[in-house]
């Protein structure tokens, strides 16, 4: 008994000194890895014609990347995350409710995205139903009756609460006589953003501190219903699924979200901009960089999947 107690006394005393080694070859681990992947990443984009911001973070470890995540680009409709994050806690302060009906009056309706500019005046819809219209099809018309309820400004000052003082929107979707700022609406559009703030968003909504854990698993839940599938989840494995949200405009091309495997969920947010193709064809180069760069991802973060499909 003498020889056990000592022995165990012995590896108590080490303890203190074998755990800050195990947490140093853990982070040399990380780096590495980390590193392999920004390689990765920039062989992936060299030569695009446009230029590319990525930011990437495991939300099990915390391991991160970023290039040019500090940059702004044009949010296009990625900026519709921030509108629902917004709405969701003026729900959760009680200001709000999701069943609140909505009424489309024919001065509402506008092009681009969407159903709702092509359904007569006067539908009756709910918040909840505009903003699953929002997230799931991008719907223009959805969004600008949410606006009319929710203030822009209301969206900067939940963004500033979260500290990502970048993540702004500027106005109404096609009616930039709305906009609150004007010399940023003409240079960035709808809205404007970074990879890394958006990344940080979404962590937060993984983590139920966006605005609450239930206010943010619905909104999760909405974005996991999205229905672009030409970018970011293009060439992920049968089976993976994703919670994202993507932005088109002629020379912005976006996807950002929760790429959820069995190793790791990895928040990912890729933008472009001065894209030379300002196509809207599927196989546009913008969505197959961002598809090819989402799929490396996943891959690098959760080896045990089956391998995404990616084409040579």
């Amino acid at each position: 008994m003498p020889l056990i107690r000592l022995a165990l006394l012995l590896a108590l005393a080490l303890l203190p000194a074998c755990a800050p080694a195990a947490a140093q070859a853990r982070s040399a681990r990380a780096s590495t890895d980390t590193a392999a992947l920004r390689r990765t990443i920039e062989n992936a984009s060299a030569g695009y014609q446009g230029i590319v911001g990525v930011s990437v973070r495991n939300l099990a470890t915390g391991e991160s990347l970023s290039i040019r995540g500090g940059e702004t680009f044009s949010s296009a409709s990625l900026i519709k995350v921030a509108v629902l994050v917004a709405l969701l806690d003026e729900v959760e302060k009680g200001t709000m409710r999701l069943d609140e009906p909505l009424s489309m009056l024919a001065r509402d309706r506008v092009g681009g995205s969407g159903v709702l500019q092509h359904f007569r005046p006067g539908l009756q819809l709910t918040v909840e139903d505009a903003a699953r219209l929002m997230i799931i099809i991008s719907d223009n018309t959805a969004t600008n009756l949410l606006l009319e309820k929710l203030n822009i400004r209301t969206v900067w000052t939940k963004m500033e609460a979260l500290g990502l003082p970048h993540t702004k929107i500027h106005s109404k979707t096609f009616n930039r006589a709305t906009s609150v700022a004007m010399d940023s609406s003409v240079k960035y559009g709808l809205g404007v953003t970074t990879p890394d703030e958006t990344v940080e968003l979404f962590a937060r909504l993984h983590a139920g501190t966006a605005v609450s854990p239930r206010m943010d698993s619905l909104a999760l839940a909405m974005l996991r219903e999205n229905e672009d599938w030409n970018k970011l989840t293009r060439w992920l494995p049968e089976g993976a699924r994703a919670a994202h949200k993507s932005g088109d405009v002629d020379q912005a091309r976006n996807d950002c979200g929760i790429l959820y495997g069995p190793d790791a969920p990895v928040a990912i947010c890729v933008m472009t901009r001065e894209n030379r193709d300002t196509s809207y064809a599927t196989d546009n180069p913008a969505n197959l960089l961002i598809a090819r760069i989402g799929a490396l991802v996943y891959q690098h973060f959760n080896p045990s999947a089956p391998p995404p499909a990616i084409p040579r």
